[in-house]
């Protein structure tokens, strides 16, 4: 068996979740390798309704194995209060592995991210606060801690200490706010190790081992392609690399074992956060959209906010799902757009030139693009119980075939619902 990626092809907010639901039941291991929990997954199941932020989304499914790999961003508060949340709706305790080698978002990586958004005010750059720019950044200054750091105090304090000695100056002089103490934050650190013990492997071995064995591997990624801070609208990214080829890394898997990459692409367009975005809806328009979009409508699972949201955006989904390097594309959300008579498409960009163009620019020439719509007839009925292709009324069937021709990838799933059974191969 292969190691199955499952990405966004955008901005996040794709349905990447659901997806993995779905495709974790004939998994073995299901991987998270970036981000923490700046963002979320929704997943709907017979348990009830889920949020899931730090924990893989294959929880649900006894026999899989969870991973959280060294490449993520280790939350110890969000996990050990998900786990909690599983365990009293009834979820069975979930099979869950950490990467020893992860490494942790401190109380003072949440203190900075706040302290610095409320220090730029109109110019920040819509982070969710959790911390993950400072956590990432001391990450690649070499101050972060990783879990295996908890079991010994001396090293410990002297991670922390050597963190802590440029943060205080920070918090004293362009903060204005208390220095921190370093016993306190070792003392709390240790108590995080206690209880994340049980959970802590060499996971680069043991996925090794499990393609060795041909066991089948699912790695889902966070956030989209266009937030990838290499290749997307820095600096409106997030600050680890949100690509199907960081797997490698993120998860310590070989590159070559990674054959099969599942794009995630939503029928219109969504996000959350600041940025350059060409297809943007306004006012009532949006607001009908948003309303009607996904189980509960288009609401940011780890803020609340409402999510910006516009029609599908050909360019940017082109060249998300190039550098995905996807071999399949899942479409999602097709169910929402059945209210319209119309759907526009947007298939180029107008610049400030005059020139128009189908390859995503850079971020600086993004925010005065203006979209080029090509107009497709709507469907204008519920398809949500539909179960194939071919049951499809034939305009949402078109659709679909344009977004493919449009995109260069084949559609291989379609998602017309929220729950995990509302989705079918082609």
């Amino acid at each position: 068996m292969t190691v199955t990626a499952i990405v966004g092809a955008n901005w996040g907010d794709e349905g990447k979740g659901k997806m993995t639901d779905a495709l974790a039941a004939a998994s073995a291991y299901v991987v998270r390798y970036q981000g923490g929990s700046n963002a979320g997954h929704t997943i709907i199941n017979g348990y009830g309704k889920f949020a899931l932020h730090m924990l893989p989304s294959g929880v649900f499914y006894p026999h899989v194995t969870n991973v959280i790999g060294p490449g993520t961003a280790v939350d110890a508060d969000v996990l050990l209060r998900e786990l909690e949340e599983l365990q009293a709706r009834g979820v069975p305790q979930p099979k869950l592995v950490i990467s020893e080698r992860a490494q942790l978002v401190l109380s003072v990586h949440r203190l900075f991210d706040e302290l610095e958004e409320g220090r730029l005010k109109d110019r920040s750059f819509g982070s969710t606060k959790r911390g993950i720019a400072p956590f990432y950044a001391d990450k690649y200054a070499k101050l972060g801690v990783q879990a295996a750091d908890l079991f010994d105090r001396d090293r410990l304090r002297q991670r922390v200490e050597q963190s802590l000695a440029a943060k205080n100056i920070l918090l004293q002089h362009l903060y204005g706010t208390q220095p921190l103490d370093a016993a306190e934050l070792t003392d709390s650190l240790m108590t995080y190790g206690e209880k994340l013990r049980p959970y802590l492997a060499d996971t680069t071995s043991l996925l090794d081992e499990a393609i060795n064995k041909g066991e089948s591997i699912l790695v889902e990624g966070q956030l989209g392609a266009l937030r990838d801070p290499d290749h997307g609208i820095y600096p409106y990214s997030t600050s680890s690399s949100t690509l199907a080829g960081f797997a490698a890394i993120g998860a310590g898997v070989t590159a070559r074992a990674i054959e099969r990459v599942i794009a995630v692409v939503k029928a219109y367009s969504s996000c959350v956060g600041a940025g350059p975005f060409v297809t943007e809806l306004e006012g009532d328009e949006a607001e009908q959209l948003r309303r009607r979009g996904g189980d509960a409508g288009e609401y940011g699972v780890t803020t609340g906010r409402p999510r910006r949201v516009g029609w599908l955006d050909a360019v940017a989904t082109r060249y998300g799902c190039m550098l995905q390097g996807a071999t399949e594309v899942a479409l999602t959300n097709v169910d929402v757009l059945g209210y319209l008579a119309q759907i526009p498409v947007c298939i180029g960009y107008k610049l400030a030139d005059g020139s128009v163009t189908d390859r995503f620019p850079v971020t600086a020439k993004l925010g005065d693009a203006e979209p080029v719509w090509q107009v497709l007839p709507g469907w204008q009925c519920d398809i949500s119980g539909i179960e194939s292709f071919d049951e499809l009324p034939r305009e949402a069937q078109n659709y679909v075939r344009f977004v493919e021709a449009c995109i260069g990838v084949p559609i291989a799933t379609v998602s017309v619902g929220p729950r995990r059974e509302q989705l079918f191969r082609l």
